[in-house]
């Protein structure tokens, strides 16, 4: 059966304060067409400005997942973003007129509610799954955070935390299902934190919205009365703030016995909605937070903007091939005879390209070069690794059927061996440094492991239609 993609049947709001910002505002999720994605949108500005809620627009993970373009930002989206995904809905905008959606309880639930009050619909497209076929991992030595993505036909999470707090201890958790457990089991679990992370945090006046009722305190120091007391003035807490039995102000009672693990799973499940698609895989993260969530995030997007290309060009898919030459040629504006590269087989965006050049007696400039002792021209060589680079390049911004590479520049060019008909050219390009349109690519030919030539490439990239003028 088909599973096609889902919004919402009508538009519905829900109000509050921020819990860092402490600003209040209304939040209106609102129906999206198909193939629109979650997408936020800023109307206290005079002219309504959208934000994608993709990784590649986040600008802060410090106290939650901020995204933003330029000065205009969304702080603390991560609960609402859970929300969504966690009810699978694929479309949807979400106005907002402030700077931060309301914290309400400290879960996803209250969102979960909004949504579906407003109901599930679904429409006519397909959903468009990234389906993770190999293994990809992320660590952090320094933190001690792993996440791991493992093959699977389907959706499961397992998540572990150990902060060596005795009201906290050992947690883990995992969701199987996510139709049938994000709302009971994961929607309602509330954001927690540490005494002194919120004692730090009120000094500095970074969690103006934020009280005992909308987050689980865990105590992890000795405190006084006058300690207490400093903290409900800070806070702006009317009510007497105490230190529970459990280790939590205030006895606050948890919603789990393992409730502080199950909100990491929820804030994964936020943060995974930046990849811009659902995903299948089995996820497995041990001690993990806003930052690594977020670059695990990226990690994975890359990898689905990759496989976009590959199937947007490469219309029968080879063994060992990224792009065939047909591919190629709809991506580079070269032909023959000044097209010299085959094929490419390996791809990682924004990062390093593979090319192969199959050098035949056949080429026109052994005519000239040399008649006799046939030699492939060294800026040829040049030509061909900076070929290979225009195909990272343009693939790394959007449109690149309407963009040209050009070259300004040649540094560190060295030839170390002769290339003959018969040599098969594997041809290496990697991205140095890319500011706005200029780029410095490291560039390398092998034949076989022999490295025959290398250079720095500096290029620009520009519309298309510009050297057509």
């Amino acid at each position: 059966m088909l599973d096609l993609q889902t919004t919402i049947n009508r538009s519905i709001s829900i109000s509050g304060e921020g819990l860092h910002t402490g600003t209040f505002c209304t939040m209106t999720f609102k129906p999206a067409p198909d193939n629109h994605g979650i997408k936020f949108v800023r109307t206290d500005l005079a002219d309504p400005f959208e934000i994608p809620a993709l990784a590649e627009y986040v600008v802060d993970i410090s106290r939650g997942t901020t995204l933003g373009i330029g000065e205009i930002k969304v702080h603390t989206v991560e609960h609402v973003l859970a929300a969504v995904a966690g009810l699978r809905i694929d479309n949807i905008t979400i106005e907002i007129d402030g700077i931060e959606p309301p914290i309400a309880d400290g879960s996803s639930k209250p969102f979960v509610d909004k949504l579906l009050e407003a109901g599930i619909v679904k429409q006519t497209q397909p959903k468009n799954y990234l389906i993770i076929d190999e293994t990809i991992t992320f660590h952090n030595e320094e933190e001690q955070v792993d996440i791991v993505a493992l093959p699977l036909d389907g959706f499961r999470m397992t998540v572990m935390v150990d902060y060596h707090n005795p009201a906290l201890g050992s947690q883990h958790t995992g969701l199987f299902d996510l139709e049938k457990e994000f709302i009971t089991e994961f929607a309602p679990t509330r954001t927690f934190c540490f005494l002194s992370e919120v004692e730090t945090l009120a000094e500095q006046g970074l969690i103006k919205g934020g009280t005992i009722d909308n987050a689980v305190v865990i105590v992890d120091r000795t405190v006084s009365e006058e300690d207490l007391t400093e903290l409900s003035q800070k806070l702006g807490i009317e009510k007497k703030i105490s230190v529970g039995k459990n280790g939590f102000l205030n006895e606050n009672s948890l919603r789990f016995k393992n409730e502080p693990v199950r909100h990491k799973l929820l804030d994964m499940i936020g943060d995974f909605a930046l990849i811009g698609v659902p995903i299948k895989a089995q996820i497995l993260a041990a001690r993990p937070g806003h930052k690594a969530n977020v670059e695990f995030a990226k990690k994975i997007r890359k990898l689905y903007q990759q496989k976009q290309l590959e199937k947007k060009y490469q219309h029968v898919k080879k063994e060992g091939v990224v792009f065939d030459s047909i591919a190629i040629q709809k991506i580079l504006p070269h032909r023959y005879p000044f097209l010299l590269v085959d094929k490419i087989i390996h791809l990682e965006m924004d990062k390093k390209v593979i090319g192969v050049k199959s050098v035949t007696s056949n080429e026109p400039f052994f005519q000239g070069h040399f008649p006799g002792r046939p030699v492939m021209p060294g800026v040829l060589i040049v030509e061909a690794m900076a070929q290979t680079g225009g195909i990272l390049m343009l693939n790394s911004v959007p449109d690149p059927e309407e963009k040209l590479v050009l070259f300004m520049g040649i540094d560190k060019a060295k030839f170390r061996k002769q290339v003959v008909p018969g040599d098969e050219l594997i041809l290496e390009a990697e991205l140095i440094s890319q500011r706005n349109r200029f780029v410095v690519i490291r560039g390398k030919a092998f034949v076989g492991n022999v490295l025959v030539a290398e250079a720095e490439l500096k290029a620009a990239i520009v519309d298309r239609v510009e050297t057509e003028k």
